[in-house]
């Protein structure tokens, strides 16, 4: 089953990834909500690079997923995988093209689940309401001014 969130930013590609690669990128980009909680980040996006995120399946019931960076080329995309966690696979492509004077971000995610025909059901919604938060919170970073440096910015 494949995913994908689209949207446009009013940024450089470069901007957008940029925002990427913050050191709290991953901790704002988990909506409260979601039923994640980031405990070890990436360092990085770079190829090697791993996360630890527990996610919340039942109401005490949590789920440790690794995710492993296993593409790294700024300013265009990087790729991370689940090398651990709910899903028989997880692969999702973070995409920054630029289109005019703009950025289309798009987030590309393969997965299997262990749902089956239900999968569509489970997953689908929650991924909608979780990437419109994510490009949201993206969006703003990015398109705010003035344009500071990403690296070490709060």
């Amino acid at each position: 089953m494949q995913f994908v969130a689209r949207t446009i930013i009013h940024a450089s590609p470069e901007r957008v990834f940029a925002f990427h690669e913050l050191p709290d990128a991953h901790r704002r980009l988990t909506p409260p909500w979601s039923g994640s909680r980031v405990i070890v980040p990436a360092p990085s996006l770079e190829v090697g690079a791993r996360a630890i995120v527990d996610i919340r399946v039942a109401p005490l019931l949590w789920i440790r997923t690794e995710l492993v960076h296993i593409v790294y080329e700024p300013p265009a995309r990087f790729v991370d995988e689940q090398v651990r966690g709910p899903f028989k696979s997880w692969r999702h492509t973070h995409l920054m093209t630029r289109v005019g004077d703009g950025t289309e971000l798009a987030d590309v995610i393969d997965l299997e689940t262990p749902f089956g025909a239900l999968a569509p059901i489970l997953i689908i919604p929650r991924l909608r309401k979780l990437f419109a938060y994510r490009h949201r919170v993206t969006r703003e970073w990015c398109e705010r001014s003035p344009l500071p440096a990403a690296r070490g910015e709060g």
